[in-house]
């Protein structure tokens, strides 16, 4: 009998191994206010925006369609694009796209962190209504859940992490790409929001 104890599921090793990024992008969040004004909230929206345009990006990669069999039904960039149009807000000028360079495994990370987010934002979509008014036809498309329901299609992505299409070998470039989108939509918070 092995008393070797079995490796961390690479979704265990992502939330475990990016926390402190996970927790630097809450505290950006909590000096952003973006429910504090809708002006305060279109910027937040941009910076989703142009965020969400890096991700739709790697969704043309054959082999990230492979790993995430319903790829196609994630991402928020048109929700972000409509939102923008509901605030009166016009499109930010995005520049090169962040992940132009990115393929898998590499790009699972990315996707982790869009995943990821879309799962936290049943509290901030629920500050957008609250605060602001706004709804999941208008303004807060960007933050609502996909149709599936957050809880379902978090579960169906974790197990797309999980599975054994993604080898071992594999994990350390899918953590690498998670701190870079952790790092990219970072840079966009202060950007947009003008933080130190």
């Amino acid at each position: 009998m092995s008393n070797l104890t079995a490796a961390p599921a690479l979704s265990q090793r992502l939330k475990t191994e990016t926390s402190s990024l996970h927790e630097h992008m809450h505290a950006l969040m909590e000096q952003a206010q973006p429910f504090a004004s809708r002006e305060n909230y279109a910027r937040f929206v941009a910076a989703q925006y142009v965020f969400q345009r890096d991700i739709d990006h790697l969704f043309a990669d054959t082999q990230l369609q492979q790993a995430v069999s319903d790829l196609d039904s994630r991402g928020r960039m048109q929700a972000s694009r409509d939102d923008l149009a509901d605030l009166g807000s016009p499109l930010p000028a995005c520049g090169e796209v962040a992940t132009a360079q990115v393929q898998m495994p590499a790009a699972l990370g990315w996707l982790y962190v869009s995943e990821g987010s879309t799962l936290g934002a049943a509290f901030l979509f629920k500050q957008a209504q609250e605060a602001l008014g706004l709804t999941a036809d208008f303004g807060a498309r960007n933050l609502a859940a996909y149709p599936a329901g957050r809880a379902a299609a978090w579960r169906q992505f974790v197990a797309s992490l999980d599975s054994e299409g993604i080898a071992p070998e594999q994990h350390q470039a899918v953590l690498d790409g998670a701190r870079a989108a952790y790092r990219r939509f970072g840079q966009l918070l202060q950007q947009y929001f003008q933080l130190a």
